[in-house]
């Protein structure tokens, strides 16, 4: 697995407990992290997923947004996922699920990170599905 930046001591142990692979690319200006087979709850035309989160630069006092998926996510029930676009991470295309934290829910420096962003990457997951 590629490890073309290093992430925190505590974000590695976070990410090597998962038991997934996962990769640090360097892509021109971006850092991406990819968590591979990432779990993807019922409701989704597959059951895992490559998460890729681009890590900006002044990570970790700014903030990460959005999470990118490939292979594409679909809802099993054929409704439509809004707010996608295609973002090219390594040769591969990924779907951009163009999702942001809240004023109720803002980025908090010294206490949110990757661990606390994919948390939330899950419950866009299960917000999704719930979607009628």
């Amino acid at each position: 697995m590629r490890r073309d930046f290093l992430m925190t001591a505590s974000e590695t142990d976070f990410l090597n407990s998962l038991g997934l692979p996962w990769q640090a690319l360097k892509e021109g200006s971006y850092n991406w992290l990819i968590v591979n087979n990432y779990p993807v709850p019922e409701g989704y035309n597959v059951s895992c997923v490559d998460v890729a989160l681009m890590i900006p630069p002044g990570y970790p006092v700014t903030q990460i947004d959005m999470a990118y998926f490939f292979p594409h996510l679909a809802r099993r029930d054929n409704k439509q996922i809004g707010a996608l676009a295609h973002q090219i991470i390594s040769g591969v295309q990924y779907q951009r699920w163009s999702r942001h934290r809240t004023a109720s829910n803002p980025w908090r420096p010294g206490i949110d990170d990757v661990s606390t962003h994919l948390q939330l990457v899950n419950h866009w997951f299960e917000r999704e599905i719930i979607k009628r």
